[in-house]
């Protein structure tokens, strides 16, 4: 019984359910992919079947973290896609910290994720590191 091969990423912990659509400041660009859109008026919706991988780095996925990194996700993946300009990722990392804030994260704990984003995910923002297509068997 022998089959095609399957092509896969890996990476990913969680799957959205439901469309998510949120106001932001990115602005200008009009983008529709199969998961993520944004408008030129800067509405973005992820749209349902995005996986993402929460929290990246020493840390714990936690509710308060959730849509903040599925957010952050979705932008970097349109960074690295050039979709939208590098410019845009200091927009991207404050939303991770002020979502999370407002989802109930201590504010220490967000301002410690938004420098450790601002000093160590520029490398997640870039073209080269598109999630690979893989095969097996």
């Amino acid at each position: 019984m022998k089959g095609d091969k399957i092509t896969y990423t890996s990476g990913y912990k969680y799957q959205l359910y439901h469309n998510y659509s949120l106001q932001t400041q990115i602005a200008g660009y009009d983008v529709d992919t199969e998961y993520i859109k944004l408008t030129p008026e800067g509405m973005l919706t992820v749209k349902r079947g995005y996986a993402w991988d929460g929290a990246s780095g020493p840390t714990i996925d936690t509710k308060s973290s959730m849509r903040g990194a599925l957010v952050h996700d979705a932008l970097y993946q349109l960074l690295r896609e050039e979709k939208i300009s590098q410019h845009e990722r200091l927009t991207a990392d404050a939303m991770l910290r002020d979502i999370c804030i407002e989802d109930g994260m201590f504010r220490i704990r967000a301002y410690i994720w938004y420098i450790g984003v601002r000093k160590f995910a520029l490398a997640a923002a870039n073209a080269e590191n598109e999630k690979k297509i893989l095969e097996a068997p």
